[in-house]
């Protein structure tokens, strides 16, 4: 994602010069984080980033900054540069003492800037190479949707043989559900029956929830072009006639091939990226 760009932002938690080597969110992975693309010097869809922090501090029971302290700190960092990418860092802080239970840490928050990634626009314009991963996701209800800091399923898959020829990578569950991409989520677009339908993955045992997930679901909504949450399984993904994905920095990304199979960039998709359009260019707030 390129060089940090700027010196690491701590709030509170941090010993001097930097994370301590006793935080928990090195020795357990047990912390959350949110990647936020700023444009115009101003965050994009801040608040849902900060509706699902609070959500997963609540279900980690980890320190919460708080969402206006947070919200400023964001503002302040993301108005330096014109556009940029702005990690958000959660963890529960310096173990107090060894071994797995609590001990009443602080909390380490740490904010990041990063320069936006140099990506060919045309690649995103054209669509997406994408590949099945042999990597399965653990399915965990009480992880589910969270973007917590336990990323290695992600991480092995991202990096199996034939990622250097693809752009993402997507993942089933060990329950044998369709469930996202290594950084993406994936939406399905089929005609059974004769009108378009569009399907995208229920997140209810594993995977994160995207913001750009949910402010197209939202959208979509309004402009009466309702998306389905559903169990979708490879036979689903097989019979689709478009696919795309989306996250928090790319916005909508049509697949032009899945596997070996080469799809086309359909109408559904466009209309979709078309509606999406103005919220991408605007960095709106939620």
């Amino acid at each position: 994602m390129g060089q940090v760009s700027a010196p690491v932002v701590w709030l509170e938690g941090h010993p001097e010069g930097g994370v301590s080597a006793l935080d928990r969110g090195l020795h357990y992975g047990e912390g959350l984080f949110e990647t936020i693309a700023c444009l115009q010097g101003r965050p994009r869809l801040l608040a849902l980033h900060l509706e699902r922090l609070a959500l997963g501090c609540e279900r980690l029971h980890l320190p919460n900054p708080g969402s206006e302290a947070l919200r400023r700190r964001i503002e302040q960092v993301a108005a330096e540069w014109p556009r940029s990418i702005v990690k958000v860092l959660l963890t529960r802080g310096p173990a107090r003492a060894r071994g797995y239970r609590w001990g009443g840490e602080p909390g380490t928050c740490a904010i990041m800037r990063y320069a936006w990634p140099e990506q060919d626009a045309a690649v995103l314009r054209t669509g997406a190479r994408v590949r099945i991963a042999a990597m399965r996701l653990g399915e965990n209800p009480v992880l589910a949707g969270l973007k917590h800091c336990n990323r290695l399923e992600q991480v092995l898959a991202a990096n199996e043989a034939g990622s250097a020829e693809t752009d993402e990578a997507l993942m089933f569950s060990t329950g044998g559900e369709l469930i996202c991409g290594t950084m993406t989520n994936v939406f399905l677009i089929d005609r059974a029956g004769g009108a378009p339908r569009i399907r995208t993955p229920e997140i209810r045992a594993c995977g994160v929830a995207g913001v750009m997930r949910r402010a197209l679901l939202r959208e979509a909504a309004r402009a009466g072009m309702p998306i389905v949450q559903a169990v979708l399984r490879e036979a689903d993904l097989a019979a689709a006639h478009e696919v795309f994905l989306t996250n928090a920095r790319v916005g909508l990304w049509p697949v032009r091939v899945l596997a070996e199979r080469e799809l086309p960039v359909g109408p559904v998709t466009a209309q979709l990226a078309e509606l999406m359009q103005p919220l991408l260019e605007a960095p709106a707030d939620g």
